[in-house]
C-alpha cells in the first residue's frame, strides 16, 4: 500500500483548520505534551494549521518524569505557550480519599493518572478558549492501548485513523527533531515499552491493520482478542431507548 505522507499531512492540516472554523473559530488547540512522537506531531500539525500563538501545550508529570526534557524540547522548539501541572498531589489525593475498606485494583491505580490528566486538560482548555486535541493513533486504538476517559478522548483527533508507521512518516515532514519522531514509546505508567506490554511490534500490527497479513498466528490471536475486547472504547456509551409509541 502506497502512503502519500505529504498529501495526508496537508489534508490533515486543512482538516484541523476546518474543524476550528466550524467548532471554535478563533479558539486555541490545547494538548498534553508527553515528549513522545504522537503529542509532538499533533502539536506540530496544529502549529502549521493555526499558528503557534493558538497552540497551548500542557506538561503533566506525576511526580518526577524521567523524560520531561523531551516535552520541554517540543514546546520550546515549536515556540508554543505551555503550562506545567504536576498531577501527583491530585492522584495521591484521590487514592487517599478512597475508603479503607475498598482496595483499589492495579488497573484502577494505573488508569487514574491519565484520567486526571484529561480533567486537567479540560480545566486548562475551558479557561483559555480552547479545544482539546486527542493524540491517539489508529494502532493504539485498534488494540485498546489507551485509557477510557483519559487519553482516549478529546474534541478532535488528527491521528486516530493513521497507523504508527504512517504517523512517523508525517512526523518526518514536520519541523520536529528526528529523534523525537523516532522515540521508542514507553508506557509512562509502568515503565515498559509499548511493544513489551502488547506482545507484538507496531510494525506487525500496522501491517496487519492495513493488509490483513501476519505470519505469527499466536500474535494474530492476541491482536484480534485485544481488538474485540476494546471496541467499546471507540463506541458511544450504550443508551436505553424507551418505547414511547
Amino acid at each position: 500500500m502506497n502512503f502519500d505522507a505529504l498529501k495526508v499531512k496537508n489534508d490533515c492540516v486543512n482538516w484541523i483548520r476546518e474543524f476550528f472554523e466550524k467548532n471554535g473559530k478563533g479558539c486555541n488547540a490545547v494538548l498534553g505534551i508527553s515528549g513522545g512522537k504522537d503529542s509532538s506531531i499533533v502539536a506540530a500539525l496544529c502549529v502549521e494549521a493555526l499558528g503557534k500563538d493558538r497552540v497551548i501545550g500542557v506538561l503533566m508529570p506525576c511526580g518526577v518524569q524521567h523524560d520531561i526534557d523531551c516535552a520541554y524540547r517540543v514546546v520550546n522548539h515549536l515556540g508554543i505557550k505551555h503550562y506545567v501541572v504536576n498531577i501527583q498531589a491530585a492522584v495521591e489525593g484521590v487514592k487517599s480519599a478512597i475508603p479503607e475498606e475498598l482496595t483499589l485494583s492495579e488497573m484502577s491505580i494505573v488508569n487514574l493518572p491519565p484520567r486526571i490528566r484529561m480533567s486537567t486538560l479540560y480545566a486548562v482548555s475551558q479557561s483559555c478558549n480552547g479545544r482539546v486535541a486527542n493524540t491517539c493513533n489508529l494502532s493504539e486504538d485498534w488494540v485498546g492501548y489507551s485509557t477510557r476517559y483519559g487519553d482516549s478522548v478529546g474534541d478532535f483527533s488528527p491521528l486516530s485513523r493513521l497507523t504508527v508507521a504512517e504517523v512517523k512518516q508525517i512526523g518526518y515532514l514536520l519541523d520536529l527533531p528526528r529523534d523525537l519522531v523516532d522515540k521508542i514509546p514507553i508506557d509512562g505508567l509502568c515503565g515498559k515499552t509499548d511493544e513489551d506490554n502488547l506482545g507484538f511490534t507496531y510494525a506487525e500490527l500496522d501491517r496487519y491493520i492495513r493488509t490483513g497479513e501476519i505470519e505469527d498466528l499466536a500474535k494474530k490471536e492476541i491482536i484480534d482478542r485485544k481488538h474485540r475486547m476494546n471496541l467499546f472504547k471507540l463506541e458511544l456509551m450504550p443508551c436505553f431507548e424507551p418505547d414511547l409509541g
